[in-house]
């Protein structure tokens, strides 16, 4: 087993927590989503989700990290052994290193393009490249092939990956949490300064073409109609699943260093409302009023149908910011500053898990597994960096850090509630709790939650085109086969809609072969995995 490493501070555990949780969907993905499924009235769902499904997977997470680390586990794999006799088990914690190694591939990547992108901004690189220019050549989209290596895109890359690993070699006290208290207090002061110079832009200012409220109007307004609507519950559901980073092993593994007798309840309750304050209030006041206020409401509208927040944060913004004068690279470098700390706050949660595993599982030291963790982050997401224009970054996305995370809690909350058992699990949450946990939560951890997720899990295995599910319902009943949608799990796996073949006419590569072997190197990393931990538990015959 592993030394065991402490959190030092109570405020520097709850930044962690909450800047694992706090990532780059915050501020790109959760207006466009509030924005397309029925604004104000998006809330409504998406509060019900935090109470029904996010609040008691937190306290469900935490509550299996502190139990492993009671036996000296800090990883997936170990916490889940001792939750009962059943050896399969430990298996599920196959999930908890899959999603974090592939998750922290990609997800590294696209944090360097938000470092690459502050010293962009500074330097004057978008007041005189149009932004979307930039982007196409930075990860090789303009190239004539799908396998020209983008090297610019390498080299940021390779800073950001090593920030990383010096950083989480230096420990719990030392990097990881010294980062959040650092990063967390930044990223906000930096939110809230756009946010304010964003939202009192005056009508009749240089490129100003509409009032910037207008654009707070459209993400806000309520549109009643959408509470009607399947796809708004799924999409409010899914934004509360992927932004508090349940299903991932992060939280368990930051959990498990949390003594016996201290708090969890709080804490995780203290960590998911410190994530929706950033989320809802500066995510959904920053990005879209800006741009409405330069581009026009309708352009913004239809940015947002077409491409998310991405396409306003990435390929717009940049340029925007040029009509603030001498504040337009500060501007630029706080906004993607900004993202930088929400990115390597959540890719440093991803790593402890790895490196805790080889450090419980084989004894290494915090150095050498840092290092492991790196060359394996380096392997994989440089086939990532390579392969962006293929699709492989999207692939990873995905199978890893959609998929997977909902398969990891729905099993996860039933071996909690049934195989652990809730009685043993209430125990767990409540043990030392700074608040009184209100008994419903008991009910709903065993009977709501997976149901919540189940929901979940199903929309997205089967989602309809279009999203319109009475429609597929009545294509289904009159003898027709159900439209999935292309972006369901079924859908994405088949290529529905898409010619799958791997080679065009001239003997080039296609888009559709890069994803394939884009999955079965998922695959193969996957039950390699299984085979390591059968490996290391057979190894110790399986002693806890």
């Amino acid at each position: 087993m592993s030394s065991k490493e402490q959190w030092a501070t109570r405020v520097g555990l709850v930044l962690a927590m909450a800047g694992n949780a706090v990532g780059l969907g915050n501020f790109l993905r959760f207006p466009a989503q509030a924005a397309q499924n029925g604004g104000g009235a998006f809330l409504i769902p998406y509060l019900v989700s935090f109470a029904l499904m996010g609040i008691p997977l937190l306290w469900v997470e935490w509550a299996i990290g502190r139990h492993g680390g009671i036996y000296g586990y800090h990883s997936t794999p170990g916490m889940f052994h001792v939750m009962g006799e059943q050896s399969w088990l430990k298996y599920i914690g196959v999930f908890g290193i899959f999603t974090n190694l592939t998750i922290a591939a990609y997800y590294c990547y696209i944090e360097s393009w938000t470092l690459s992108y502050v010293f962009h901004s500074l330097i004057g690189t978008f007041a005189q490249t149009d932004p979307k220019i930039f982007f196409s050549d930075y990860v090789g989209e303009t190239a004539h092939s799908l396998f020209a290596f983008p090297l610019e895109a390498g080299i940021w890359f390779l800073i950001t990956l090593a920030l990383n690993i010096w950083i989480l070699s230096k420990g719990l006290a030392k990097g990881i949490e010294m980062a959040a208290k650092i990063g967390m207090p930044l990223l906000i002061l930096f939110a809230i300064i756009l946010v304010v110079r964003g939202l009192t832009l005056p009508e009749g200012a240089p490129g100003v073409v509409q009032s910037p409220l207008d654009g707070l109007n459209f993400v806000w307004n309520p549109k009643l109609e959408g509470l009607t609507q399947p796809t708004t519950w799924l999409a409010a559901a899914g934004q509360i699943f992927f932004t508090l980073s349940l299903g991932m092993g992060a939280i368990h593994c930051y959990a498990s260093y949390v003594s016996k007798r201290s708090d969890i309840a709080l804490n995780a309750a203290s960590a998911g409302w410190m994530n929706e304050f950033v989320e809802v209030i500066l995510g959904g006041s920053l990005l879209i009023p800006i741009a409405t206020a330069y581009m026009g409401l309708g352009a913004v509208q239809s940015a947002t149908a077409g491409g998310g927040g991405f396409s306003l944060g990435f390929l717009s913004l940049p340029t925007l910011f040029n009509n603030w004068g001498w504040f337009a690279p500060i501007a630029g470098a706080m906004w993607f500053g900004l993202l930088f700390f929400a990115g390597i706050t959540s890719s440093l949660a991803m790593g402890q898990p790895i490196m805790a595993y080889f450090q419980d599982e084989h004894e290494m030291s915090r150095e050498k597994s840092a290092w492991l963790f790196g060359v394996s982050i380096l392997i994989l997401g440089l086939f990532c960096v390579w392969l962006y224009p293929g699709g492989a970054f999207d692939e990873y996305d995905f199978w890893s850090g959609t998929f997977s995370l909902v398969v990891f809690a729905l099993l996860e909350v039933f071996i909690f509630s049934f195989v652990f058992g809730i009685d043993k699990g209430w125990k767990e949450i409540t043990r030392g709790a700074d608040i009184r946990v209100p008994k419903i939560f008991r009910f709903i951890i065993k009977y709501i939650t997976p149901v919540f997720i189940l929901v979940v899990f199903i929309g997205a295995l089967i989602q309809p085109a279009e999203g319109n599910w009475i429609l597929a319902c009545q294509s289904l009943m009159s003898g027709d086969s159900w439209p999935f949608a292309a972006n369901s799990v079924i859908g994405k796996l088949f290529h529905v809609g898409v010619d799958s073949a791997w080679f065009t006419s001239e003997g080039m590569g296609t888009k559709v072969m890069v994803q394939d072997i884009t999955r079965l190197l998922l695959f193969a990393l996957f039950a390699g995995i299984a085979v390591m931990i059968y490996l290391d538990f057979r190894r110790k015959g399986g002693s806890r």
